[in-house]
């Protein structure tokens, strides 16, 4: 995007009065130093802060695949985007009470699609379900993407999963994360501040040197905004209706990307 601008831009002799300057790219100029302006000022980060499953791991594609086959087997033929919304209610219904492990939080999931539906399913269903996360994928940019960052900053995993699922999803990643809290290490799920509260702790530096960087507005921007930390949402749902997989929320972010690429590409442009 920002390379587009300065292209762009350097076509064009905006200091030459004689050249017509066309209105669109005058205003595409005016934006991107507004963008200049307001943006986070990255040499003060010392650690980036992740969340893991729908920022790093394609979650959606690894719930459909995983759901999908294990409701056809029962007859229930139902959308993408339906099953995504059912799996965020049962998800947080869930998390939100006593702590339990993700293990536990997929059996409880798919219980819940098989009432909806009513179906039962079978005990090698919900064997194969709980720890169906080891096979979900990364993003395309994600291992690229975090290995330029880790050049710069340090990063830390803080997620709402169990700390032998989270070593599949690291090998898939093929990333060696600096420090990584789990759901299971700190007793408790997002958006809980406690989550929070325990990474900033045992990170051992000021929340400013801090910056979070999720896809969830629901488990990760609002919680971190409240507690005062520096946040980046990646909106790797950009263009589509609807929150997913996860609950709806609003919060505003500092700054909003895409992908975990133009995260890099901003960085690498403004971070000397």
């Amino acid at each position: 995007m920002f390379r587009f601008y300065f292209a762009n831009i350097c076509k064009t002799n905006l200091l030459n009065f004689h050249t017509p300057v066309p209105i669109e790219l005058l205003l595409v100029f005016i934006h991107f130093f507004v963008i200049l302006r307001y943006m986070l000022n990255f040499e003060k980060f010392d650690v980036l802060t992740f969340d893991c499953y729908g920022t790093l791991i394609d979650w959606e594609k690894g719930i459909l695949s995983s759901l999908k086959p294990v409701l056809n087997n029962h007859g229930i033929e139902i959308g993408g985007d339906e099953i995504l919304e059912i799996y965020s209610v049962l998800e947080a219904k869930a998390e939100g009470g006593e702590y339990q492990t993700y293990k536990s939080v997929l059996r409880s999931i798919l219980r819940g699609f098989a009432t909806k539906f009513c179906f039962k399913p079978s005990e090698e269903e919900l064997a194969v379900f709980s720890t169906c996360v080891k096979h979900w994928p990364p993003f395309e940019d994600s291992t690229k993407a975090l290995k330029a960052l880790q050049t710069k900053y340090k990063l830390c995993i803080l997620s709402n999963i169990d700390d032998d699922l989270f070593a599949f999803s690291a090998q898939n990643l093929q990333v060696n994360f600096d420090t990584v809290f789990t759901a299971q290490l700190i007793g408790s799920y997002k958006p809980s501040l406690q989550n929070f509260q325990f990474a900033v702790k045992h990170l051992g530096l000021p929340k400013e040197r801090i910056l979070h960087v999720a896809q969830s507005l629901f488990h990760d921007i609002v919680p971190a905004k409240k507690l005062g930390l520096a946040t980046v949402w990646l909106n790797r749902r950009e263009g589509k209706e609807g929150f997913g997989a996860t609950p709806a929320a609003e919060e505003k972010p500092d700054f909003e990307v895409p992908d975990l690429q133009s995260l890099v590409d901003l960085i690498g442009t403004f971070k000397t």
